[in-house]
């Protein structure tokens, strides 16, 4: 018997919103990549998100160190559109002002 040695492809998969998640679960490529920078072991990310398979974790990470550059690339433009979109939210539902707003009803039923 012989061995076929044959490259895989990677198990990720990018949704219509260009979020890149693993195999066939709602786990992003950011987080199995910041768990990992962590330091924490295919073994405990699985546990972690126990729909991942481990050799997807491993191929995972394998394609994160291949592909570094690019993916550091991928994970920068992740963290500013995820910067913009709390801004944006920041700006249409302000904390502050919401809370000054549920005050002044608690006050009002109070005087009532």
């Amino acid at each position: 018997m012989t061995l076929a040695i044959v490259a895989e492809k990677a198990p990720l998969h990018i949704t219509a919103d260009g979020v890149v998640r693993v195999g066939k679960t709602r786990v992003t490529l950011d987080t199995v990549v910041a768990v990992f920078k962590q330091g924490a072991t295919t073994e405990e990310i699985v546990y972690r998100y126990p729909s991942l398979k481990l050799a997807d974790v491993y191929a995972t990470i394998a394609f994160y160190l291949n592909h570094q550059d690019e993916v550091e690339a991928y994970l920068q433009l992740r963290q500013q559109e995820a910067q913009e979109v709390r801004n944006m939210n920041k700006a249409r539902f302000d904390p502050q002002g919401l809370r000054d707003r549920l005050l002044a009803r608690k006050a009002e039923r109070e005087v009532c």
